[in-house]
């Protein structure tokens, strides 16, 4: 069966098509053939090195597919169904994740998705919304389910609640689309003018070029009111700022990204004078994405594709990625 490895210390020239071999699924597990992957962030920081792995790991964490066979003591799949893999395949539910919970990420710490078949727990995928693609499904388990526990968690949001996206990314796109099915009003900011009438197309009813306005933060706490109640922060370090000018007294900021940098100056200050949680999170567990996938049929809401490679194309795909012209998720077909 056809897989791509990396070899991590070549960066994207590593990339090279080679083989896998499966097995027959055990007790509680099982078979699947996968048709779709998507590009994340943290896949690019796997495959370039920033993020330290295996020579020879088959990347990619998102995986979606069908289900060929099945082990004993499994019960909540069938031969045929649709499913997505979970991007913590231990973590089931609960808000504590084990002590070294990369270890199991595919992609990163086991082999991901980046080849035709794979055996794994049950546990470690739910079924796929219905009516979805194989495309589709593969940009759910990472940043779809980054997006829905940003905005569900800690308390939520509700209808009238004014949101603020970062950028036209996989994750700021899906909290677009989630905010806008609850109900509330939500704030879009990005480099491109252009991209930005696309994210006014899917519903965003507040625009800012942050590159024209560095003081973004100020205009959109203006805009709001008062302030913003939920800030998605995809940036880190370089935008935090300008997040906690923009959120509101008693406000919440979900730090999901670090696209700007991992480490970086902080006014506190303003952080607790307004007595703004500041929450850190990293993607969601199996019973969150099992809650986001009845979201998405009860909504309808469909994933913004940006592009879809082959998988002997997945270095170039990066570079896409890389590039930072894409709106949307970057795809991969194995079919």
């Amino acid at each position: 069966m056809r897989a791509m490895r990396i070899k991590p210390a070549a960066g994207l020239n590593g990339i090279y098509l080679d083989t896998s071999t499966d097995r027959d699924p055990g007790p509680g597990e099982i078979t699947v053939k996968i048709y779709a992957s998507s590009l994340n962030f943290h896949d690019y920081a796997v495959v370039t090195g920033l993020v330290p792995a295996e020579d020879g790991r088959i990347p990619l964490s998102d995986g979606a597919g069908v289900v060929t066979a099945i082990g004993t003591n499994v019960t909540e799949f069938e031969v045929g169904d649709k499913v997505v893999a979970t991007f913590f395949p231990d973590w089931c539910c609960g808000d504590r994740l084990g002590a070294d919970p990369f270890s199991t990420v595919p992609g990163d710490g086991v082999d991901g998705y980046a080849a035709e078949e794979v055996t794994r727990p049950a546990t470690a995928f739910t079924h796929a919304p219905t009516f979805y693609t194989h495309l589709e499904s593969a940009t759910i388990a990472c940043a779809g389910l980054t997006a829905w526990r940003a905005l569900t968690g800690q308390g939520g949001i509700k209808p009238g609640d004014i949101v603020l996206t970062q950028g036209t990314g996989g994750v700021s796109i899906f909290a677009i689309q989630f905010a806008k099915a609850a109900g509330a009003r939500v704030i879009a900011t990005s480099s491109s003018d252009e991209k930005l009438e696309k994210l006014k197309a899917l519903g965003a009813d507040y625009l800012i070029n942050y590159r024209k306005n560095p003081n973004w933060g100020e205009e959109a706490a203006r805009w709001s009111g008062g302030g913003v109640d939920r800030i998605v922060e995809v940036g880190g370090a370089a935008t935090l700022p300008q997040s906690i000018a923009a959120c509101r007294n008693g406000g919440q900021i979900a730090l999901i990204g670090v696209l700007t940098g991992f480490e970086g100056k902080i006014p506190t200050s303003a952080l607790m004078a307004k007595q703004i949680i500041l929450w850190g999170l990293t993607v969601g567990n199996r019973e969150q994405q099992q809650d986001m996938v009845r979201a998405i049929e009860a909504s309808g809401i469909r994933p913004v594709i940006d592009s879809s490679f082959a998988l002997e194309e997945l270095s170039t795909a990066f570079r896409h990625q890389e590039s930072g012209q894409h709106f949307g998720k970057i795809c991969v077909t194995l079919e």
